[in-house]
Order: C-alpha cells, then structure tokens, then sequence
C-alpha cells in the first residue's frame, strides 16, 4: 500500500483535512468511532466566520482581517496565542472561498454575532443550518471520491482509534478496534476528533478541570469525550487550558423533560437578528450580544436572585428573517408562537411592564437613552406588545471547550519539551489555545476548516517530503517510482502515483484487517479497506446498490401514533413510515433530535435539514412501509 495521511475524526474538521490531502495529490484513510460523520459540526447553527471575503465585498462591510484578529485577541483575553488567532483570521476568507469555490456552497448571507465589530458570519439561503449544509457537502464529496478513487481515498466507520503508535519521537501510525478486532495501521496521522463538552464518564476531563460545569446540561453529542485528547497526552502531549469550557447562554429548555442532559442549541443568529433576553419580571439584563461567557453569567445571577425562567422573545420582524430556525425550533416543541399579552401573561408580568422595557430599548436604539448594559448594535426594530412574537425558555449548556492539545501554527502536535512529534497533526475542537479562553460565535466551523487545512497541508508536505528524501524506508516507493499527474478537469490538483510492484514491501503500511471490516462493506455509504490476500491495503468495493424499495405495506396515522414511546418508536416522513426503534444511536442528531417525533408526522422538519436520499442511503433497512392514504413524495 502507498503511503498516506490517516485521518481520525469525520467531522468538519477532519473532512477539510482529508480533502485538502486529496488535492495536494495524496492517500488518505478516513477512520470514526460512529456510524456516521458529522462530528458536533452538523449542529453549528449560526455560520461560519470569514474577513475580506468576497461576499463582504459585495456587501460593502468594511471589515479587515486586523479588526478580526482584534476582536478574535479581545474574546480570548489572558490566554490569547496571537500566533494561532492570526492563522485562524488570516485565513478565513480564503477557507470561506474554498468552501464555496470547490464545494460550490452557497455562504452569501452575512450577519454580525455578538463580540464581532462587523458583520462576518456567513451562511447560505438554502434554508439549512450552516453547519449542517458545509459538513455534508464535504461527506458527500468524500463518500464520491471513495466510489470513484478507491485507490487515494478510504473510510472506516465504527472504527474506534485506541492508541496513537509511535517510535521514540515519530508517530507512525494508529491501533483501532473495528467489531470486537484489534489491528494497527501505519501513516502520517492527523487527530480530529472533537472535544470533551460530552465527557460525563469515569475519566471525565470536565469533572477533573471544570467540575462546576459537569452537572450541566450539553448540546453536543454523546461522542464528544475527550477520546483524541486524552490519547496524546498519554503519549506525552500537552493539555492545555483545560479548564476553558465555553458553557452557551441559549441552550432551549424542553417543556416536555426540561431536566433533560441534552439541549438543542438557540442559535447566536437569534440574538443577532434582534432578540431580547427577558428575566422572569419581564426585564432585559444584559446586552443580548456580549461576549458567551458574559451573557450565561448574567443570567446566573438572575437566578441567583430568583428571577428565572429566562426567556429569548423574537418580534415578526426578526422572526420572519429566521424563518427557517423558528420552523424548526417550534416543530420541535421549543419555541411558541404567541401574541404581546400572550407573552405577558407567560411571562407572569403585566403588559404594561412589558410594553415599558420595549419602549426603553426602542429609545435606546434610537440613541434617545444609554443602555445600562452597553449594547452597540441593534436590529429589526421596533418592539411592541401589540405585534407577535417567537418565545423560548433559555438556560446555559455546555457547549465548546477551547482547551485541548498544544499545537503550533503548521496545526504540528507539540511533546513535553514544546517540540514537534514528528508526523503528527491535529485540528478542530481538538486543538487548543486557537480560541483563548472565549471563542467567538461563528468561529467554531471556521476553525475547522482553517486548522483542517493547515493540517492537510502540513501532512502532505511530510509525506511527500520523505518520499523526495528516501525517508520512506520501501526502496520502491522512493523518487524514482513516483509519477506526477496534473488533472486538467480539477484546476490545482495534482495526482501522485505511487509505484507497488512485487518489490514493495507492503508489510510496512498494512492493510485494515479482519473479515467484520469486509462485512462493512454491506451497509457502508463508502467501500472499506480489506486484506483480502491479493492486493493488501486496497479497498473492497462495496457490492452494486440493491434498489430501494419500500416494502408493500401501509400504515394510518392512528396506527402510528400508537408506536410513541422510545422503545417503540415510528416516525412518517413524506409518505412513509420508519421504524427509528433500534436506530436510535445510529442518527447523526443523536436520539433526543428523534424523540419531538414519536408517532408523529416529521416531515416538514426532515425537509429543512436533510435531502431526501439520506434514507435510501443510510436508512434503508428502517423503512417499514408507506402513510396509508398519502402519497410517497420522497425524490429518490
């Protein structure tokens, strides 16, 4: 097998590193723990930073990729690494382009979230959330390329990485366990797995550093435990800024199981368009768009005080602007729909105190008062009882955690001496001191394209470097077999071809072992590795698409709706019915994102985040049959 980058972790970050490793012309093998990519990416909600960017030119914001560093320096405070934040900044416009340019993503809506001086945080017009759009476009382009280059490109799913390997310094490859086996493979490697705002376990990285956040809520997924993190510091990298951990001040609490360990995050983009934080007096008592940190301790101390539940009120104007966020909050049960004396009346305030607090920040938005709290910006005036409203009941979660491993600015890990490991890279949520000790909103989907990048790239230029130098230990595999190809279809890609004839040692990069690998390859949306004898290292691919049928029987709505509790649970999408039962852990959103739809009909809310061959693709075994008296309208 050729040399190549070995990438743990499919989220966003990981998806940039691995595409940026395809086009520089190189091999990359793909691993996850779960069964699906996506990582916490798909969840981001409000968009992705940028400075300079053509969209902003367009726009005529005058922004500066200084003024973003400056602001990015300012969120970070004492603990600000001005050689990380100018590499994140600096950058950003180019990784705003790359995503729109190859991925052909539409990022051309900009809005401003608190902490930003400008408007910079972009996202499209197609109705899904930024995060949720990017990451997808970055899976579906890897899941082609591993149909269409087996050969350059691999992925293994459920494939929990247990161990980095390495020799003195030098990283040379990972151990995995894949169906109850055990294998190792070697490669220039590439973290990306995530942080530990989930990590509620035995070796909790919250309980030891931040135990005052451990018995929050989190809007992350139940993946994200720290995995990586704690493997390379086990191995000797650093941990740093550990207990850095961003708890979000909109996390939206469920009427129906409002203890609940999970949250859906309100997206920053709420505030930004115009939201208002009332306390349960009916009163503002913070500026909406502080810094995160800020704004989740001033609402501590309104309950400290006895002034919760806190709520985020929305006026028609920023409502109808984020349509689509209120569509999918209110489908979900979070988020009502009322009139002004509705809102007063839930609140438990009269309307008078309410009309008064919109009165006053009519007037200072107006420039007629100064707010208490400081606000500068405002949007989608004015504020009136006599209009409609989206309400929400809000209370911090655990969300980000900046701390991570220590890295440089080429995204190299660094060992106890504050030295490379050589051939070892690291990137997204992973990667601490990118954020300080606050990150900025937006800035979370733009880290992981920026350090994914920059890790791409540094590994590639690894490799190709010890190939050059004959660093590579296989004679065959030096200069001389090399061959360079220059694709004229993919304007700046370059394939390499690496020589594996009989004299190829190909012990040295092994294949991914054992007969459950192959059996992936059943159910897999990509082909895995195999060691099939013949040719090892190369991928199996998976066997020609069985046609998707849906099976020839029908459901009523009432027969539905019986099948409504978490061990018994059928959801109608479009004309069919699935059982998500025993497919709980296996939806990218988690099991709470299913539960808002037990027994129900959930098809406008699949329509605003997926694309419908999503089921055929990765759901196919779960589609019982047809909506009695519906039409299918699945496009498949």
């Amino acid at each position: 097998m050729a040399p190549r980058v070995i990438v743990v972790g499919g989220g966003l970050s990981g998806l940039s590193a691995a595409h940026t490793v395809y086009l520089a012309g190189g091999n990359v093998l793909l691993l996850d723990k779960n069964n699906f990519f996506g990582g916490n990416s798909t969840k981001a909600t409000s968009g992705i930073n940028g400075a300079l960017t053509r969209t902003q030119v367009d726009e005529k914001i005058a922004d500066s990729v200084k003024q973003f560093y400056d602001d990015t320096l300012k969120s970070a405070r004492d603990k600000a690494r001005p050689d990380l934040i100018k590499v994140l900044t600096y950058q950003s416009a180019a990784a705003v382009e790359w995503l729109q340019d190859v991925f052909n993503l539409d990022l051309t809506l900009v809005s401003r979230l608190g902490g930003h001086s400008q408007p910079r945080t972009h996202r499209g017009h197609d109705a899904k959330f930024p995060g949720m759009a990017i990451t997808y476009a970055l899976m579906q382009r890897l899941e082609e390329l591993v149909e269409s280059d087996p050969e350059r490109v691999q992925v293994i799913k459920k494939a929990r990485v247990t161990k980095i390997n390495k020799e003195g310094n030098k990283i040379t490859g990972v151990t995995y366990e894949f169906g109850g086996e055990e294998s190792s493979i070697d490669g220039v490697v590439v973290l990306a797995t995530g942080g530990y705002a989930a990590d509620f376990g035995d070796t909790s990285l919250l309980k030891k550093h931040r135990p005052d956040t451990f018995d929050l809520a989190s809007t992350n997924g139940t993946h994200a435990t720290g995995d990586g993190l704690k493997m390379l510091m086990a191995i000797g990298g650093n941990g740093i800024d550990l207990d850095k951990v961003q708890v979000h001040p909109t996390g939206l609490v469920d009427p129906k199981d409002p203890s609940s360990k999970w949250k859906f995050l309100a997206a920053e983009a709420l505030r930004g368009e115009g939201g208002l934080l009332l306390n349960s007096e009916g009163q503002r008592f913070a500026d909406e768009l502080g810094h995160r940190d800020y704004v989740s301790g001033e609402m501590w101390k309104q309950k400290e005080a006895k002034k919760w539940p806190i709520r985020l009120v929305l006026n028609s104007k920023a409502s109808n602007v984020l349509d689509f966020h209120t569509r999918h909050y209110s489908g979900r049960g979070l988020m009502k729909k009322m009139s002004g004396k509705e809102l007063a009346k839930t609140i438990g305030c009269s309307e008078d105190t309410l009309q008064k607090t919109f009165t006053n920040y009519n007037a200072i938005a107006d420039g007629k008062q100064r707010d208490p709290f400081g606000k500068k910006f405002f949007h989608n005036l004015p504020f009136d009882i006599n209009d409609t409203f989206h309400v929400a009941e809000m209370e911090p979660v655990l969300h980000f955690t900046m701390g991570g491993i220590e890295i440089n600015d080429k995204a190299e890990v660094l060992n106890s001496e504050g030295k490379p490991f050589e051939s070892l890279y690291a990137c997204g949520e992973l990667a601490g001191g990118v954020h300080g000790a606050n990150r900025l909103g937006g800035s979370s989907l733009l880290g992981c394209v920026v350090y994914g990048r920059v890790a791409g790239s540094s590994a590639s230029q690894y490799l190709f470097k010890k190939v050059i130098t004959g660093g590579i230990s296989t004679a065959s595999q030096r200069l001389g077999q090399i061959s360079l190809h220059i694709d004229p279809s993919t304007p700046g890609k370059i394939s390499v071809e690496w020589a594996d004839g009989a004299s190829s040692d190909s012990s040295s990069y092994p294949a991914a072992g054992g007969k459950k690998q192959e059996q992936q390859a059943q159910g897999s949306a990509g082909p895995v590795m195999n060691s099939d004898g013949k040719d090892p290292g190369k991928v199996n691919k998976p066997n020609d698409p069985v046609e998707f049928k849906i099976p020839e029987k029908y459901f009523s709505m009432e027969e539905i709706a019986k099948h409504n509790k978490k061990d018994d649970l059928w959801i109608a999408v479009k004309g069919i019915v699935l059982d998500v039962t025993n497919w709980l852990d296996e939806h990218p959103g988690g099991p709470q994102a299913l539960f808002s739809h037990m027994g129900k009909d959930a098809s406008e809310e699949f329509e605003m985040l997926h694309d419908d061959e999503v089921i055929p693709k990765y759901a196919a075994n779960i589609v019982i049959g047809h909506v009695k008296d519906q039409e299918c309208t699945l496009q498949i």
